[in-house]
């Protein structure tokens, strides 16, 4: 099977790509890049050039599909935050023969942005923290009360997401924001697949070590009480049509939603404790109609390393990148019966190529995490002018 990837420099696209190699098919990768993280696995076989998502989304959408057009492409996989676009483009997807599995626009919207998914959540009485919207800093005083995060509207990767502590530090915050109540309790990733507002599948882990700008570098399967009841509830209210992610406080209550995104985040925890979500995403896309899956297994452990040691160089130097290697390469604390998501060499050495790339210019120069990061997200990020076009010209 042929398989377009929509985005060549974050984790899920590379993930898709390992996960679903095995079975034959064959991938190409629509990037501004021939260097990002999913255009490196001896998988993919071919690098479409596309403008920035995010700086250029008609031109993104032009060039994805002149792509689709050329030749024969039996799946789309929406991997990022191009979603959006193909939400509202879906029509002009199918036209050129190829499947895709995006929910309605209409309920895209409802949930894109951080106002719209508070209103949502509300709406529907699902668990979330005390959550407002400041239009201006006259409501933002009058509403927050430190600590408190302030949230951008729209936002990729915890980008326009900042803690803040005291009131003083509320005169930089640029409005319109977001004003939610921190909770205490670890963050739970949650990733589900629908077919039209069915849930078929479901997965949650914690987030047991922080990498680069927060993100997972250490994961462990569980299985909340209460998600997947809140997950049918949420998909059959938006109609919703292929995957969807939520991040959750794992409070002493339950899960408390703080974030959704209308797309796979990081499914390779899911498909170690037994349920391929990737898999089921393509067939959901082919129309297929798959039975729902069984629990996952509890207590899988999975790790990755090229975000731990970017968290590494990111708060502590040389010295800690120098630990976490070793760390690594003993198997020893947050490594110990865990396993690696992004670089398995076992079938591509070539797939360590990002983590040797990265350890060697952080032990160089550590402010270099900086490039790495901040690189790959700019990529593929969603940006508030990107979304006001993307609804303006909705067809």
């Amino acid at each position: 099977m042929d398989i377009r990837l929509t985005g060549g420099s974050g984790l899920p696209s590379r993930k898709a790509a390992f996960r679903l190699a095995p079975a034959g098919h064959r991938f190409e990768v629509l990037s501004p890049t021939p260097f990002g993280l999913a255009g490196l696995p001896r998988h993919v076989k071919r690098v479409h050039p596309v403008p920035a998502y995010g700086v250029d989304p008609a031109g993104w959408l032009r060039a994805a599909l002149a792509v689709l057009g050329r030749g024969h492409h039996d799946v789309l996989l929406p991997t990022q935050e191009q979603a959006a676009l193909l939400s509202r483009e879906a029509a002009a997807v199918h036209a050129l023969g190829t499947a895709l599995a995006v929910p309605p626009f209409s309920s895209l919207r409802r949930v894109q942005d951080k106002a719209a998914q508070a209103a949502t959540l509300a709406e529907l009485e699902l668990p979330h923290p005390h959550t407002a919207v400041a239009h201006d800093m006259r409501e933002l005083r009058a509403i927050a009360r430190p600590p408190v995060f302030v949230k951008a509207p729209i936002g990729t990767a915890s980008s326009g997401v900042r803690l803040i502590r005291d009131a003083a530090a509320l005169e930089d915050v640029r409005c319109p924001v977001v004003v939610q109540a921190p909770l205490d309790g670890p963050l739970t990733m949650i990733q589900a697949v629908y077919d039209h507002g069915r849930l078929v599948a479901w997965h949650a882990c914690l987030r047991e070590r922080l990498g680069v700008s927060g993100g997972a570098a250490v994961k462990r399967s569980i299985r909340p009480a209460g998600v997947a009841a809140h997950l049918e509830r949420l998909g059959s209210a938006l109609q919703w049509h292929g995957a969807l992610s939520l991040d959750a406080i794992l409070t002493a209550h339950g899960p408390s939603y703080i974030d959704v995104n209308p797309r796979l985040v990081e499914p390779a925890n899911a498909w170690h404790a037994g349920i391929d979500l990737v898999g089921l995403l393509v067939a959901v896309s082919l129309g297929r109609h798959p039975p729902p899956a069984p629990p996952a297994r509890e207590g899988v452990r999975t790790h990755q390393l090229l975000l731990a040691v970017l968290g590494a160089a990111e708060g502590g130097g040389r010295r800690a990148i120098a630990r976490e290697l070793i760390l690594a390469s003993t198997r020893r604390g947050p490594y110990a019966d865990s396993t690696e998501e992004l670089t398995p060499i076992h079938n591509d050495p070539l797939a360590a190529a990002p983590v040797a790339a990265a350890a060697l210019a952080t032990l160089v120069r550590p402010a270099a995490w900086r490039r790495f990061a901040g690189d790959a997200a700019a990529n593929y990020a969603l940006t508030p002018q990107a979304w006001s076009w993307i609804s303006r010209t909705t067809r």
